[in-house]
Order: C-alpha cells, then structure tokens, then sequence
C-alpha cells in the first residue's frame, strides 16, 4: 500500500482532496452508494480503470477509512467492498459536483459508456420525500430509495419489493435531466415521463409537477 500523498495544506478543502482526489475515487464512490459491491462487479461499472489502479484505490479508501471489506458467508463466499458511514457522507458532495457538471455532458459521443444506474443520482436530485422509486430506462432497470439517510441509495434492478412510484422514461429524457435542461417534475408534466402508483411521492410527481418552460 502506498504512502498517502499531500498537499500539506492547512485547508479542510486540500485535506479532503488528499482522500478523494485521486483519479477513479469519487466514481468508485459512486458505485458504493449502490451497497456492497464485488471487485468484478466495481471493474466492470467503471470502463476504462486498469485491475492495478482499482485494486490500489480501493486499499487506499480502507486505509482512509471510506471503505471496508468484508466476506460473505457462504454460498456466497465472495468480498465485498462498501462504504463506511463517513464515506456515505461524500453523497452530498457527488450529488454538487453532479450539477456542477451538468453543462459539460453535453450529447452522448460515441465513445461515451453509459450504465442505466448512473442516472440514479441526477433522478435522485429531482425527487423529493421518501419512498422506494422503481426507474425503467432504455438502458435497464434501476431503484432509488429517496431520502434515505444511510445505507444504499441506488441499485440496480427492479425494486426489492413493493416501489412506492414506479417511473418510466426514455434515454433522451435521462440525459436531458442528467444535463439540467429538464427537471424530472417537468418531464413528467410534459409526458415524458410515465408515473406510477398511489404513494404521496408519487401523487407528487403527477400532481404539483410545473408545467415545462
């Protein structure tokens, strides 16, 4: 395990880069706040990371303690990585460097990955309350648990059990709400967006939804 580097700043901001500034950080961040992952399942939601840098990344978030590794008994009896309560904290912060961000997505280039998870974050800025929300996208299934205040925000798949709203959307729209030009109320008043079910999220959605400008 390599020595941590450092800006040597007194600076809460340089201190908090020391852990987080890493190329591939944040993102393996992001997976996490799907739950616990297996390193094949992180390697293959993050294209484009080398086995060598992702191995030493995530020894480094155990070290700076944003991370553990725990095994699964059996029959499983797989690793697992997943986040501390500290590094879940960085949610809010992935969430403000997501908007931040928004104007340089721009149109998918042809040599873009997409997985139909990573619009859960930019979905889930546009949600307010709490529920267990079911998303169908073009790229898949995926679920977000609104408002939760610890433990997994996101995951793929169906809901596991009963979704409080169920959302049903097309591509283009997904990237119009991950790049800012559409709200997700928007979206849903101007029919682009399918809602489902009897919950006050999902009355919400149908109901208050501005009409789009």
């Amino acid at each position: 395990m390599s020595p941590r580097r450092s800006y040597d700043q007194y600076c809460s901001a340089a201190r908090a880069l020391d852990l987080v500034g890493d190329r591939w950080t944040l993102l393996i961040v992001r997976e996490l706040l799907a739950g616990p992952r297996r390193y094949t399942d992180l390697h293959a939601d993050l294209p484009g990371v080398s086995t060598d840098v992702l191995a030493s990344r995530l020894k480094d978030m155990e070290r700076d303690g944003l991370t553990t590794r725990r095994r699964l008994p059996p029959p499983g009896a797989a690793y697992v990585y997943e986040l501390t309560a500290r590094g879940e904290r960085l949610l809010p912060v992935l969430q403000a460097l997501g908007r931040w961000g928004e104007a340089e997505l721009g149109e998918r280039r042809p040599t873009d990955a997409v997985r139909a998870h990573w619009f859960a974050l930019p979905l889930l800025r546009g949600l307010a309350g709490e529920g267990l929300v079911e998303v169908r996208v073009d790229e898949g299934d995926f679920h977000l648990r609104v408002g939760a205040e610890e433990g997994p925000v996101y995951g793929d798949g169906p809901a596991p059990g009963e979704a409080d709203a169920r959302l049903v959307l097309d591509a283009a729209t997904c990237e119009a709400v991950a790049r800012g030009e559409l709200s997700l109320p928007e979206a849903v008043r101007g029919g682009r967006v399918t809602v489902t079910g009897e919950s006050p999220l999902a009355k919400s959605l149908r109901e208050t939804a501005p009409v789009a400008r």
